[in-house]
């Protein structure tokens, strides 16, 4: 599956557009992480807990659009696009979408 933000494939022609597909992924961060992040707040430097956690869900999130895109017939996504929000009560959950158009190409 080829995953592209631009609206076209170098070398390949569209021969179908099929539809636009979505991964989504909500996470929580546990309490672990949220006290390893607090630590590096007031220390300073970077938090690893939440940077392999974006990094899982963004993950998780095209590889879902990508499984959707296939389920359709696509053999592409154009046209990639991958929000972050923060949810909940104190912010403590991760939402990361991936949205693009599930296209054929040659």
């Amino acid at each position: 599956m080829i995953v592209t933000t631009t609206n076209t494939v170098e070398g390949h022609a569209i021969t179908e557009y099929v539809g636009i597909v979505f991964g989504e992924v909500i996470s929580g961060v546990n309490m672990f992480r949220d006290i390893g992040a607090g630590l590096t707040n007031l220390f300073g430097g970077r938090s690893a807990g939440y940077e392999d956690e974006l990094q899982n869900a963004r993950n998780e999130a095209l590889r879902e659009m990508c499984q959707r895109a296939g389920n359709l017939g696509a053999n592409a996504v154009v046209g990639v696009d991958i929000d972050y929000e923060v949810l909940g009560a104190n912010n403590g959950m991760l939402m990361v979408s991936a949205s693009g158009t599930a296209v054929v190409i040659d």
